[in-house]
């Protein structure tokens, strides 16, 4: 992978769509995490640690090992990304918890990052020549993450009109920069691609089903709201693929390490546009039942 992608590139793009979040924060959003808990704890727990402990099941019955596994367990301690409010923004669901969310851990998760990162090089018996410093890793993972979405935060109070705009960009620039990144990983692992893809791709694809699916059912049970219930989906579902390849690829410099967040994050949009057209045709024939319902009344 060209150095300048993983050393310049990666950390840049990185910076530019967590300072997209800010973008989109204000500070209702605060207020109706105070006001409104319950949604904000469920979704917190399910992705820092139904998520964990799902990739550490997964890994364990699929019996992944070294830096397969420790690239899927980064993953899944990563936050949601901006696209996961652009899909709830597409899917009806509530763009505000989405939001919140992604803003929320996003100050969190530089700290319990490292921490887990390094406990896990160890756990999962990877190269001894990986080594991940963990101040270092926190103070690279504050500049990129929680500073930028501050700075946006900051841009957003002082020129509304510009932040609204800039949004839907950086959600695109996020995805073609994971492009550009995933496809360096594929050139650089060359013959190797096939044999770890095929490796790493059962628990990709089972840890990606099984959150999404455990997500929505958690908010339904414990939140009985349709739109609370999606953004939790989408937001265990669609993992900041950009922050874990920085780490994996930028700060540890493994291609090998990088498979499962690359398969990730193409096979995450797959089935968040068929979770997003599934529930748009349920409510689409919701309201088709209403309204005939309500003609037969007449």
């Amino acid at each position: 992978m060209p150095q300048v992608l993983t050393d310049i590139g990666l950390p840049i793009a990185l910076i530019l769509i967590m300072t997209g979040v800010g973008l989109s924060l204000t500070g209702a959003d605060f207020k109706r995490v105070l006001e409104q808990p319950k949604s904000f704890i469920v979704g917190a727990l399910c992705q820092m640690l139904f998520l964990p402990v799902a990739a550490l099941s997964i890994i364990t019955v699929i019996g992944l090992s070294g830096e397969l596994a420790f690239g899927l367990f980064i993953l899944a301690l990563c936050p949601g990304g901006t696209t996961s409010n652009l899909y709830s923004y597409l899917a009806k669901a509530d763009v505000g918890l989405s939001v919140s969310l992604t803003a929320g851990l996003g100050f969190i998760t530089p700290f319990t990052i490292p921490l887990l990162a390094s406990w896990s090089l160890t756990f999962f018996g990877g190269d001894a020549s990986f080594e991940l410093p963990i101040l270092m890793t926190w103070a690279k993972l504050t500049v990129v993450t929680v500073i930028p979405v501050l700075i946006g935060m900051a841009i957003r109070n002082k020129w509304q009109t510009f932040a609204l705009r800039a949004q839907a960009y950086v959600s695109w620039f996020s995805i073609a920069v994971l492009a550009l990144v995933i496809i360096s990983i594929c050139l650089k692992l060359g013959e190797k691609l096939i044999d770890f893809t095929i490796l790493t791709g059962p628990a990709v694809i089972a840890l990606n089903i099984i959150t999404m699916t455990v997500g929505y059912l958690v908010g339904k049970l414990l939140l009985n709201n349709e739109a609370q219930s999606r953004t939790i989906t989408l937001e265990v579902g669609l993992q900041n693929g950009t922050l874990a390849l920085l780490i994996t690829s930028a700060i540890l410099q493994s291609s090998t390490m990088s498979m499962a967040p690359s398969i990730y994050s193409l096979f995450m949009f797959i089935t968040a546009s068929l979770f997003t057209f599934i529930v748009l045709k349920k409510d689409k024939e919701r309201a088709a039942n209403t309204s005939l319902k309500h003609q037969v009344e007449e």
